[in-house]
């Protein structure tokens, strides 16, 4: 096979001569993409002092601002490449971008999903770090809220990852959203009580506990009349309305109902059941088993 070197020459001082001509037009394109990059940074400064003044937290100022940035720096990028390749057009490759935007979408649909569910959540703060919420099965504090996922640590100390889009598709309970959290407790006293005296020595147990607050005042309500007592429910509010508080504040009354009422000779039932015993059939005949007297 005979190479010829002449073609090769003539190929190589093409290429050679195509990139002298395209030096200008690259130059040209860095500077425009550091200019970007240079706006890119003005545009987060200002998103996150946007974001400062519209009382968002420190992450989310954070997240904002990068994405502001990535929304520039891409957009230099596209006029860079247009610039430097000039035969590529704005409309051409937005073209190829949607057609590819397209494919890309449908193979991260559920990245992109919760993508959006995050920037939404961040947005629109239905929780922020440090609120204690359930979401489903799981309980617990927010640790971060990220632009993929919200990372909730639990009372037992562990660390949950949930995608934003359940979160954001599905029911949450924030249980530190108000200031105070009413708790409530219940039991049981016998028929022979007296009510009135009962919830009586309830509320002035309840007031002599630091736990509970005593604004709004603690409350005791009859519920409801069981086959063997009369049920009471204790209410009773908290504040902070934490986890911690909550066992804490539950536990208290709970010490002071069993301690209060028996001083004040107030009955607390328990389950009676009755069983009726009764003689036994006669044995049929030819069984070995012998029948009652």
């Amino acid at each position: 096979m005979i190479l010829d070197f002449g073609a090769i020459w003539l190929r190589l001082h093409h290429l050679l001569q195509g990139f002298v001509v395209s030096i200008p037009n690259v130059l040209i394109g860095l500077l425009i993409f550091g200019l970007f990059m240079v706006l890119a940074q003005l545009t987060r400064d200002a998103v996150i002092r946007l974001a400062r003044r519209a009382d968002h937290p420190p992450g989310n100022e954070v997240v904002f601002g990068r994405l502001a940035s990535w929304v520039v720096l891409a957009l230099g990028a596209l006029v860079a490449f247009t610039v430097v390749f000039p035969t590529l057009t704005a409309a051409s490759l937005f073209s190829a971008l949607g057609v590819s935007g397209i494919a890309i979408g449908f193979a991260f649909k559920d990245i992109f999903q919760n993508l959006l569910a995050g920037l939404l959540l961040l947005i629109t703060r239905p929780f922020r770090i440090g609120d204690q919420i359930v979401s489903g099965d799981h309980e617990g504090t927010v640790e971060d809220i990220q632009v993929r996922a919200t990372l909730l640590r639990t009372y037992d100390n562990r660390l949950i990852v949930i995608p934003n889009s359940e979160l954001y598709t599905n029911r949450v309970v924030v249980n530190t959203a108000m200031d105070k959290r009413r708790l409530s407790v219940h039991l049981g006293i016998g028929y022979g009580q007296d009510v009135a005296q009962a919830k009586a020595v309830i509320v002035e147990g309840l007031r002599g506990l630091e736990e509970i607050l005593q604004d709004p005042p603690p409350r005791v309500l009859a519920t409801d009349l069981d086959d063997y007592s009369v049920r009471l429910e204790v209410r009773f509010w908290i504040n902070p309305p934490i986890r911690k508080e909550a066992v804490e504040a539950q536990d208290a009354v709970l010490e002071m109902l069993t301690r209060v009422l028996p001083e004040a000779g107030v009955d607390l039932p328990y389950p009676i059941q009755q069983v009726l015993l009764t003689n036994m059939p006669d044995t049929p005949p030819g069984s070995t088993q012998a029948a009652d007297p």
